[in-house]
């Protein structure tokens, strides 16, 4: 994507002027997770086909809209649907939401995802915080020349997931009573569900669930100085574990299932962000 910086400064400026809050935070909400700007108040919305070199979300699950509001006394943005790189997108485009988040001065972001379980100690339903990541997707966002203004060439990737968010998360689970696990995501370029044979390596590299996004956006805003939460919601054991062809209206029935038990978590752990 040619001139970055300067569409996304358009963005953020667009996004300025329909708006009246300022957010530190921003949160992505994954396929069937967006239950949590229920809770929202004094809620302003913009379409992401409206916002000026915004890509447009185009799987089912996913709304396509910024959302501007408060939980609690909290203002957050809240993405309602990511752009995948399954879809053809270009990297950079997957992640421009995030250089926009950037610019309009957001520090932390929370991220989340449906994806299939690869540690057998899992099962639908479970949520799992994310600890770390394996990129195989092929490729990587920050290829390209560089732009300084955004953050270094070679960027640090040693606590890609802030430990502080982490341990918040948890204290917060543990308060609410909420189960979870911890683990690895693999992100997966898709569409295409994994093999058995893909499985089985991944299982082998340390992966404990797979899925087709939140990678890019991990190692974007770890780049751009901004802290990273991600949780995943597992909707599926991967291919050779479960015993069912997969489907995306399961994967949407589970995470609709769950969602409520989630947001009722990261809407706790948002609003004690400092």
């Amino acid at each position: 994507m040619e001139h970055l910086y300067e569409k996304a400064l358009e963005s953020a400026e667009y996004i300025k002027t329909h708006t009246k809050k300022r957010p530190k935070i921003a949160v992505v909400l994954g396929s069937g997770l967006g239950k949590l700007t229920a809770d929202f108040t004094d809620t302003e919305e913009l379409s992401y086909k409206d916002i000026p070199n915004f890509p447009v979300s185009t799987v089912a699950g996913h709304k396509g809209a910024l959302l501007a509001g408060k939980l609690g006394d909290t203002e957050v943005y809240a993405m309602e649907g990511r752009f995948h790189f399954y879809e053809g997108y270009s990297m950079k485009e997957v992640c421009y939401p995030f250089y926009v988040f950037k610019l309009l001065g957001v520090e932390k972001v929370v991220l989340t995802n449906a994806c299939g379980g690869i540690n057998r100690e899992f099962a639908p339903g479970t949520l799992m915080l994310i600890t770390d990541f394996i990129n195989m997707m092929g490729t990587n966002p920050l290829i390209g020349p560089n732009d300084e203004r955004f953050g270094p060439r070679f960027p640090d990737m040693t606590e890609s997931y802030s430990l502080e968010l982490r341990n918040l998360a948890k204290q917060t689970a543990d308060e609410l009573g909420i189960a979870y696990k911890e683990g690895v995501y693999m992100g997966f370029m898709g569409p295409c569900y994994e093999t058995a044979a893909e499985i089985r390596a991944f299982a082998g590299m340390g992966a404990d669930a797979v899925g087709m996004s939140t990678v890019p956006e991990t190692m974007v805003c770890n780049y751009m100085g901004m802290k990273v939460l991600a949780v995943s919601c597992i909707t599926n054991m991967a291919t050779g574990i479960q015993t069912v062809k997969h489907s995306h209206a399961r994967v949407l029935e589970i995470a609709n299932q769950a969602g409520d038990t989630l947001c009722r978590w990261l809407g706790a752990v948002i609003q004690r962000m400092k």
